[in-house]
């Protein structure tokens, strides 16, 4: 209980600290679009931004990524599969091809679903960080819909789980102990990764997740 609840106290104060930063963060969104690597497209968490992400997004441009990210999906606020028709048209409008999704928890739903919809030849794999496929029984008890479409017996949760012929090409990395979701992210089919450490937000900053990356990178080179 006492490594949990440090766990839960270093994961808050990550979050609280880079949504902070992304709230005066003044990198323009155009700045991470050079490099040979493979096109990378970063889709945040509800409520985040994408310069949540940002400590990611830099390190992945500095490896030699093309790292796109999109203003449209501001705080991501909006459902699932509305997240997932702006990811989609971004895709189609660049012409990008060979692309790697790096999602963060609700971005990870919106991914996996544009991997089975008209973009879907576009998207070489996914890696999912902290995303609740399975939903998340706290999300029952939320205000408001956003929260709330997290739910287990969400239809779209549950329509999303049907979906499992892309699952072959998602890394899902999660910590074994994530304050938010309860049940985990273990994605049936998938690469599973799970890191012995505690926390929803500050698995973004683990060294295993820049590795997950280069592995997905390497298979499709």
């Amino acid at each position: 209980m006492l490594k949990r609840a440090a766990w839960w106290m270093a994961d808050y104060a990550y979050a609280a600290y880079w949504q902070l930063r992304a709230s005066f963060g003044r990198r323009a969104a155009g700045s991470f679009t050079s490099g040979e690597g493979a096109p990378i497209v970063i889709l945040p968490g509800v409520y985040e931004t994408w310069r949540f992400m940002q400590p990611l997004v830099t390190a992945l441009h500095d490896r030699g990524h093309p790292v796109h990210v999109l203003d449209v999906l501001a705080r991501n606020r909006v459902p699932v599969v509305d997240a997932a028709r702006l990811v989609t048209d971004f895709l189609e409008r660049a012409d990008l091809a060979g692309v790697i999704l790096v999602a963060h928890s609700k971005g990870g739903l919106a991914g996996k679903l544009v991997m089975t919809g008209p973009a879907a030849a576009r998207v070489r794999a996914m890696l999912a960080i902290a995303t609740p496929f399975g939903g998340s029984r706290y999300a029952r008890r939320m205000p408001g819909r956003t929260l709330r479409a997290f739910s287990p017996d969400d239809p779209s949760i549950l329509s999303l789980a049907e979906l499992r012929e892309v699952n072959a090409r998602i890394v899902s990395i999660y910590a074994a102990f994530d304050p938010h979701i309860p049940e985990g992210s273990e994605l049936i089919g998938a690469k599973n990764v799970r890191l012995e450490t505690g926390g929803h937000f500050r698995v973004l900053a683990h060294p295993r997740v820049l590795g997950e990356v280069a592995a997905l990178a390497e298979a499709g080179a």
